[in-house]
């Protein structure tokens, strides 16, 4: 009821020194060009839940969809749609289990309450595709001055691992795809040495950082010249890159005899079917990025009629991530933080104030960053 959200504001400035108006980065879902960071609602703590403060909103492809009007979809009964699903909080109030000053991150997807994998605690496999997500699906996301969450959606983060816990959502990502492959290759005798990492964005870089964690010998893929800079971010990791400009999967994979895990991340689907021809005998390929672009797409049929069943090849799709993951990639984030210091604070490489989101927008490094509080 208005009223009740209107005296849970006032005890959320009471308590919290919340600004008398709320900020914070919001679209009209469907037009582009309506992104601001304006004045948005009031958050509604609930008796089950924990307020934050927002102190580092990572931006993404995702977002940029959104902000073009291509993707989200707005809170029932409303038109706009608070961006941001990448978050690095502070814990505001003490409550179910953390401490005010605690540094958190919270998952991305919830339930649609009605399905086997849901019931179980697997939003990221419900079967309905009823499920909502934290600033891209009819739920509001947390590039707010407040924002207030669910306990069993949080992720306690170590102060050690600082601002780079803004990666811990492309982090589980990765981490959620390589746990499926490996699960996957697992269902028979399987030794994994080589993988290759096509597209070096965010959940490339990252992906190349938790591969080499796990001892592959990597080759990362992408457009951008050898001498960029996440290029070079790519071989402090002890991975091998090469530009496709220059040297074409296809070419690399021959030479190499193939790879074992091949991890997607271009967002291109012609990339995506190529790369059941990159495969070793028992090879899996994931496929990470996202294209829904009306196209063809095409491949040698012996490829697929004889190569894909002749070799065990396997080809799937990963998206979002499970505690798990969540857990795993905080791990993994700090342990890589340890053994490539300077390579992993890199990683982000842009922060800006919110309201000067259409730069973070248009970075094209590894990760650009909302700034809504000091760490």
């Amino acid at each position: 009821m208005p009223g009740t959200a209107l005296r849970s504001a006032r005890r959320l400035r009471a308590l919290s020194c919340a600004p008398e108006v709320m900020l914070g980065l919001a679209t009209t879902v469907g037009q582009p060009g309506t992104t601001t960071f304006a004045q948005v609602s009031d958050p509604v703590l609930g008796p089950h839940e924990v307020l934050l403060r927002p102190l580092q909103v990572g931006v993404c492809g995702t977002d940029r969809e959104i902000a073009a009007g291509l993707f989200g979809v707005a809170p029932d009964g409303e038109e706009r749609l608070v961006l941001g699903h990448e978050l690095l909080a502070r814990v505001a109030l003490d409550g179910h289990g953390f401490r005010e000053g605690d540094l958190v991150c919270a998952t991305v997807r919830r339930s649609c309450r009605d399905c086997l994998a849901c019931e179980e605690g697997y939003p990221d496999s419900c079967m309905t595709g009823e499920y909502s997500e934290r600033g891209i699906t009819r739920l509001h996301g947390f590039a707010t001055e407040l924002a207030v969450e669910a306990p069993e959606h949080l992720i306690a983060v170590p102060k050690a691992l600082g601002p780079v816990a803004v990666l811990a959502e492309p982090a589980s990502v990765c981490a959620r795809g390589i746990r499926h492959a490996e699960f996957i290759g697992g269902r028979q005798p399987w030794a994994p040495r080589r993988a290759l990492v096509l597209g070096a964005g965010a959940i490339g870089v990252i992906a190349t950082y938790l591969l080499r964690m796990r001892d592959y010998e990597v080759w990362t893929a992408a457009k951008d010249p050898p001498g960029s800079g996440n290029a070079e971010l790519v071989r402090l990791s002890g991975a091998e890159y090469f530009s496709t400009s220059e040297v074409t999967p296809g070419q690399a994979a021959a030479e190499l005899g193939g790879f074992d895990l091949v991890l997607e991340a271009t967002g291109d689907s012609q990339v995506m079917l190529d790369a059941l021809s990159l495969l070793s005998r028992n090879g899996v390929a994931c496929l990470l990025g996202i294209d829904g672009r009306p196209r063809r797409v095409s491949a040698d049929g012996q490829v697929i009629g004889v190569d894909t069943i002749l070799q065990n090849h396997v080809l799937f799709g990963s998206i979002n991530a499970h505690r798990e993951d969540w857990i795993t990639a905080t791990r993994d984030l700090m342990a890589a933080r340890r053994r490539w210091p300077d390579a992993v604070e890199s990683f982000v490489g842009l922060t800006v104030d919110p309201d000067a989101f259409a730069e973070a927008f248009a970075y094209q490094g590894v990760k650009a960053t909302l700034a809504f509080g000091a760490m």
